[in-house]
């Protein structure tokens, strides 16, 4: 359909309409089709806590009816006419921008995740004044610069959570002079994100040690992910011991902690990365980091090159995402299972499977 066609498709997804959270069956029009724009018909799509926060509305700017879902994976049905990257039957991704300026500096060098015009998948407005929406349902209409292909030999359910836990978590390694083999390396938080970046620090070369709150996921931590060490943050004894000790901690928990149990792990010039979204200010006193050199740094997402490189990395390594299948009618159980940190460790929607078309 080319954009001079002024019919409209309508696809079908599962949305919010209020701040309760609760998804249900959704029919919604997608936009006209540019020249440059894809075709999507969405196969996969993973769930991340930002659905929720969104879902519920926790950072106050949600918009409803509103279908979340940002980790997509789906198959190329249709291109614009000036589209020269995919052709119909690409397994393709698309992650959690949409849109951006294409003028400002973040633009211009390729980080386009930190536009402040940036648009988002869904809960946003497109230029063309439509509201957008996310993954979780049957198609999308995507701008060719914000799709990226999905590797031959990665399957296309384990791709999805690379999408947006693996970009973030690659990306700060690299921007940070982190990516490099034999730095010791901590995750704050064993979910969805913290275990894409054990695999991923591991497949650096990096020595991993998982802090988390509770000795629970010890077995998990170190006998499914390799991690080659366990901290329980609330062991004191452990903590002093281990002080000093790490190159870098990503901060991968989405509630309000302190800081300062995890910058006194840090040795010379270590850094924080913070990766988990949360609404409430955060503290710490200036001598933690003066006396160490040390730097608490934040990363979102990365940018469509930089997920396009972490798909490469992961095939070259034999990284995968360890996921749960689920039908669309289980979205809501997973959503509040995801709350509660019940599950290894990303949950991925068969969306395609789901037959939303027929509901």
């Amino acid at each position: 359909m080319g954009s001079e066609d002024a019919s409209e498709r309508t696809a079908v997804g599962w949305a919010a309409r209020d701040a309760g959270g609760h998804l249900s069956p959704y029919s919604h029009t997608l936009r006209n089709t540019g020249p440059e724009d894809v075709v999507v018909k969405v196969l996969y799509c993973g769930i991340c806590h930002t659905d929720i926060h969104q879902a519920k509305n926790h950072l106050g700017m949600s918009r409803y009816p509103m279908v979340p879902g940002h980790e997509v994976v789906g198959e190329v049905s249709e291109v614009g006419a000036e589209v020269t990257k995919f052709t119909a039957g690409d397994i393709v991704g698309v992650g959690l921008i949409v849109g951006c300026c294409r003028q400002c500096h973040p633009c211009a060098s390729s980080n386009e995740q930190y536009c402040s015009k940036k648009i988002w998948s869904y809960n946003d407005v497109y230029t063309d004044g439509k509201p957008t929406q996310g993954g979780f349902s049957s198609a999308m209409v995507v701008d060719q610069k914000f799709v990226v292909r999905i590797p031959a030999g990665m399957s296309p359910e384990q791709a999805a959570p690379l999408l947006c836990a693996g970009v973030t978590v690659y990306s700060p390694l690299k921007r940070f002079g982190l990516a490099t083999p034999g730095l010791h390396g901590g995750i704050l938080g064993l979910g969805g994100v913290g275990h894409m970046g054990v695999m991923i620090a591991k497949a650096i070369g990096h020595h991993v040690t998982v802090i988390s709150s509770s000795d629970k996921k010890r077995g998990e931590a170190m006998d499914h992910l390799a991690a080659d060490g366990y901290l329980v943050s609330s062991d004191a004894a452990a903590m002093a011991a281990a002080a000093g000790m790490l190159d870098y901690v990503i901060d991968t928990v989405p509630a309000h902690h302190a800081l300062e149990p995890y910058l006194k792990l840090l040795r010379l010039d270590g850094k924080l990365l913070v990766m988990g979204v949360i609404n409430q200010p955060m503290s710490f006193v200036s001598p933690m980091l003066m006396l160490g050199r040390k730097s608490i740094a934040g990363s979102f997402v990365g940018s469509v090159e930089e997920a396009e490189e972490t798909l490469k990395f992961c095939e070259a390594k034999g990284v995968t995402s360890q996921i749960e299948v689920v039908k669309m009618g289980y979205v809501n159980e997973a959503l509040q299972r995801l709350e509660r940190n019940d599950v290894r460790y990303r949950f991925v929607v068969d969306v395609a499977g789901s037959n939303l078309d027929a509901a």
